[in-house]
């Protein structure tokens, strides 16, 4: 087996899809990218056998075949080397490998591509579109609120429902909730799945700026992610997602809108002088002024501040976890938010003011008991 390739454009590939390897591999071969060469171009796998990634490119090519490749030398010597063609030797016998660039020659030991593991494919699969876009955008907005709980998988994972009305996508950890809908993307039929953190990570990075199709096909196991020249395939979460639209609270009379940026600075200065395990600020309301203020009465550490903001409802005093609410303002688009609350021991709603008319975005965050310091 022997190929000429050039090293920017390998190396562009190999870590479009490095993402997928294992770092504790339990088979050591999972930390090898597989290379095949089919009709003239070179295939590329990498897998931790819930998660694959594949890419190809054309290279110059006599024979076909397959090697298991160590992936970090590889890497580690693509990176250093200049653009250049390169050519790799394979032995098909002992699995030895010869990389000649330039006026360098590099030897290392690969292993039999038949000995790695099969990338499965998605069989009696439905199939929906949607926009590199839409989909990157629904990642970004939803990420930050998947559980890190092993002991409740189902909240591990990103919760699609796809419907011929809209598609949604929703994350909590219990303490935060994010529901993203888009109006302008639909699928012929109503399902839903859990697609796990680790996958959606790897498509976040891997997906292209410019506006093409993804191609989602899904089945009651896996779902195979499919554009450009990049195909992913993982395994389903097998879990029972929580009802979460039974935790929205539907009347909220208390209606507070203020500055965006303005309210997340203030933020971010009050929570450095509140406690460290509970990062808990107060919010009190007064008509048309906002107090925010934190305490940590082991270290005798307080802060207050006054910002201006626009209220229609009852004055009212309610404890959030800052950080959640800094995660929250991080994600959320436009000049100014809106936070919807009934009561101090019941969820609050955030909501973007300019939302884009395909888009629906609703996070939700659990108030904390207030502590009664003046």
């Amino acid at each position: 087996m022997r190929f000429i390739v050039s090293t920017t454009t390998l190396l562009k590939h190999l870590q479009s899809v490095s993402g997928a390897l294992s770092s504790s591999a339990v088979l050591p071969i999972l930390e090898n990218f597989l290379f095949e060469i089919k009709e003239g171009n070179l295939i590329i796998s990498a897998t931790d056998l819930q998660t694959s990634m594949i890419t190809s490119l054309a290279v110059e090519a006599k024979e076909g075949g397959k090697i298991a490749v160590p992936s970090k030398i590889l890497l580690d010597t693509l990176k250093t080397l200049p653009e250049q063609p390169i050519a790799f030797s394979v032995d098909g016998e002992t699995y030895a490998i010869e990389i000649s660039a330039g006026d360098g020659k590099y030897k290392l030991s690969g292993e039999n591509g038949e000995d790695f593991p099969k990338i499965p494919t998605v069989e009696d699969a439905s199939t929906v579109n949607i926009p590199a876009t839409v989909l990157s955008e629904a990642i970004n907005k939803t990420i930050f609120a998947v559980s890190n709980d092993e002991l409740r998988p189902a909240m591990t994972g990103v919760f699609c429902q796809l419907s011929p009305e809209n598609i949604t996508f929703v994350a909590t950890d219990a303490h935060k909730l994010v529901r993203y809908r888009r109006k302008d993307t639909k699928a012929d039929s109503a399902t839903s799945f859990i697609l796990p953190k680790k996958a959606l990570n790897l498509l976040k990075s891997a997906l292209p700026s410019e506006d093409i199709n993804v191609a989602i096909e899904y089945n009651s196991t896996s779902a195979f992610f499919k554009f450009a020249n990049i195909s992913m395939i993982c395994r389903l979460i097998d879990e029972r997602y929580p009802d979460y639209d039974a935790v929205i609270p539907q009347n909220n009379p208390n209606k507070l809108t203020l500055d965006r940026s303005l309210f997340l600075n203030c933020l971010k200065r009050v929570v450095i002088f509140a406690n460290k395990t509970t990062h808990q600020v107060r919010l009190k309301i007064n008509g048309s002024e906002l107090h925010i203020s934190s305490e940590d009465i082991d270290f005798a550490n307080e802060a207050h501040e006054r910002i201006g903001c626009q209220y229609d409802g009852e004055d009212m005093e309610i404890g959030f976890n800052a950080k959640f609410l800094i995660e929250m303002l991080n994600n959320l688009a436009g000049d100014e938010v809106s936070i919807e609350m009934s009561t101090p021991n019941r969820a609050g709603l955030l909501f973007p003011s300019n939302a884009d008319e395909n888009e629906d975005i609703l996070m939700l965050v659990m108030p904390v008991m207030l502590n009664n310091y003046a």
